[in-house]
């Protein structure tokens, strides 16, 4: 591998970075109107990838049940959030149930904020 690609990578790596930080930023944003808790921290993203390449972000989601009254409301809003970000081309927005949301999958921080810690 000579300078070049490396230097290039580097970049990529940076931007990869870069954008997954601010994806998370504005995940952080929005919330489930029934849960004082942020998407991210309720564990509902389970992937966010970006590929430098072809300038897409690649996000994976869940709900914390499949038949959530808010879940169209939420997913638009995330979908609003991460097209937002300066970089990306284009938003890949993934709604899966596998695995299943449960409780273990929230940060500390939302535990603490939901009394089960």
């Amino acid at each position: 591998m000579d300078t070049t690609e490396k230097d290039t990578e580097a970049v990529q790596s940076a931007e990869e970075m870069a954008i997954t930080e601010k994806a998370i930023e504005m995940l952080r944003t929005v919330y489930d109107p029934e849960i004082p808790v942020n998407v991210y921290d309720l564990g509902l993203i389970y992937k966010i990838d970006y590929d430098p390449a072809d300038k897409v972000l690649h996000v994976d989601m869940t709900l914390t049940a499949p038949s959530c009254p808010a879940a169209d409301f939420i997913v638009e809003d995330v979908r609003q959030k991460l097209v937002s970000i300066e970089g990306p081309k284009a938003v890949d927005l993934r709604l899966v149930f596998d695995p299943v949301w449960n409780q273990d999958m929230m940060s500390e921080e939302a535990k603490l904020e939901l009394g089960f810690l």
